[in-house]
């Protein structure tokens, strides 16, 4: 009796982390029957996403891509990939993330390498991340990899572990690496509140990289459907750069249907309304998280912004993004300062 109690009570443990079909030849390509299923696989590889198993050699119809600007995460390399089933495209879209299809599976790895001066040498992955579309609309899993870095599974509550490398500049880093929880996804991947991807959208694909966007380069393979043939200018200038760095690391919660839309704060990179983006905008609510300034931006004065100061603090009741990092991003940072810095009265830059 107490053997079959110890089944049930194992099999209803399976069935409440998601049972996984047993997993197809890493060559047969992704298995649409476990991205559409009602649970997820409890590992990685039962989707059938990579032909090996620490998931760096993508499977047929996994197409690999990249966001030149790309949202900062603690200094954590990433690698992108797109699955979507045979026969069908995204939809190109003007505003937010392209229309995808049923059986979509976006795909993220955040790895890091020992040494970020050989990038391809002794790297530890630390988790990937997938939003598949199905059939009652966006979801969110996340995979965390054992310490061998040969599997990862499904962690729903989130994890920490300690994570060091070496900088560019020769410094040892360590910091305690926080993967979200279920929730924590929601918390920036919302618009009006329903789940939604950030990154595939128009003003993230426009920039031109190696000689092409990622626009292009998703119509050309026959990712995409209703993408303008004409190519966007690329954000030379400091004031294009620092617009587009806080698009993809702030605006999908600062703008009028994301989860911040009550702060007033719109800092998508097309709002064109200085006073929208914060230029000399009072905040909501004062106190200790806008050490007593009076703007988001204060033109010309980047130690009066509350923008910065808040981008500049790793004090959880201060820093801005709220989610997603624990160490202050400096070249970020800077990169803001300077912006701001040169910046006259009417919020124009000075010089470019």
């Amino acid at each position: 009796m107490r053997a079959r109690t110890f089944l049930l009570g194992a099999l209803a443990l399976l069935t409440a982390v998601g049972a996984t079909p047993a997993a197809a030849p890493r060559d047969a390509g992704p298995n649409l029957d476990v991205i559409l299923a009602d649970r997820p696989a409890a590992t990685l590889g039962a989707y059938g996403l990579f032909r090996d198993p620490v998931a760096r050699e993508p499977n047929a119809g996994v197409v690999a891509y990249d966001l030149p600007i790309p949202l900062f995460s603690d200094y954590a390399a990433k690698r992108r990939y797109v699955f979507m089933p045979a026969g069908t495209r995204a939809q190109y879209r003007d505003e937010g993330a392209f229309e995808f299809p049923l059986g979509t599976v976006l795909i993220k790895t955040f790895e890091y390498p020992a040494d970020m001066r050989r990038p391809d040498d002794n790297v530890r992955q630390i988790e990937t991340r997938l939003l598949i579309r199905n059939r009652t609309g966006w979801v969110a899993n996340t995979y965390i990899w054992n310490a061998e870095g040969t599997d990862a599974r499904l962690q729903v509550a989130g994890a920490s572990m300690s994570v060091r490398w070496t900088a560019h500049d020769g410094g040892a880093h360590e910091i305690t690496y926080a993967a979200p929880n279920r929730n924590q996804c929601k918390g920036c991947h919302s618009v009006d509140g329903a789940f939604t991807p950030i990154g595939p959208s128009a003003g993230h694909f426009g920039i031109v990289t190696a000689g092409e966007t990622e626009l292009a380069r998703w119509a050309r393979l026959g990712l995409l459907d209703g993408a303008p043939t004409s190519a966007p200018v690329a954000p030379v200038s400091l004031d294009a750069r620092a617009r587009a760095y806080l698009d993809i690391n702030c605006a999908h919660c600062h703008n009028p249907r994301g989860p911040a839309n009550t702060s007033g704060l719109d800092l998508r990179a097309t709002q064109s309304e200085p006073a929208r983006w914060g230029l000399r905008k009072r905040p909501i609510a004062a106190g200790r998280a806008s050490a007593d300034m009076s703007f988001a931006i204060d033109p010309g004065h980047p130690e009066r912004s509350i923008l910065l100061h808040r981008m500049a603090s790793d004090d959880p009741g201060v820093m801005m993004p709220e989610l997603g990092r624990t160490v202050v991003h400096a070249e970020g940072v800077e990169l803001v300062r300077a912006w701001i810095a040169q910046m006259d009265a009417e919020g124009r830059p000075r010089q470019n």
